[in-house]
């Protein structure tokens, strides 16, 4: 890929990543797992105890790449295989964090992906503002899957064959 169109999927990349830290900065500041459990049962407290700790980690690895592109970005001299790196980075901890959460209180449903709905199923009914953040940042982080296919594999494969640390 020409350094150019790297660095500009550099600076898209970064700017989505910056929404979605907003989005999941601004749910998690208003709201603590006795809000979102309230008196609940057990079950619903420890469903929403992994909810928590998984959007913190999506948000943890987002700020992460989200300041290791604005490195990148800020360099004198753009650095191609510093962006890749960053890039596949984006992919591997951010995109999957939020498509694979440890907790798996979600989950992606592909066969939902073309009918125009929602392809995030959740393991139990949150309340509204839970399903609205997950489904909000779920959009940010589909169209970075799809943008970031390439280094899925692709990246992979070209620094095997250069013989290249990952």
């Amino acid at each position: 890929m020409s350094a150019s169109n790297v660095k500009q999927l550099c600076e898209t990349t970064r700017e989505k990543l910056k929404l979605a830290i907003q989005q999941m900065e601004s749910f998690l500041n208003e709201y603590a797992l006795s809000q979102l459990a309230g008196e609940e049962e057990q079950e619903m407290k420890e469903f929403y105890q992994g909810f928590l700790s998984d959007l913190r980690h999506v948000l943890v690895f987002s700020e992460v790449s989200y300041e290791s592109l604005g490195v990148t970005l800020r360099r004198a001299t753009f650095d191609v295989d510093f962006a890749e790196k960053a890039l596949y980075d984006v992919y591997h901890r951010c995109v999957n964090s939020f498509y694979y959460p440890k907790n798996e209180c979600y989950s992606e449903d592909g066969r939902y992906a073309y009918t125009g709905q929602d392809a995030i199923r959740f393991g139990k009914k949150p309340i509204k503002p839970a399903r609205n953040i997950i489904l909000e940042v779920s959009k940010i982080y589909e169209e970075l899957r799809d943008e970031l296919s390439y280094y899925e594999s692709d990246y992979l494969t070209q620094r095997r064959m250069q013989n290249q640390k990952i």
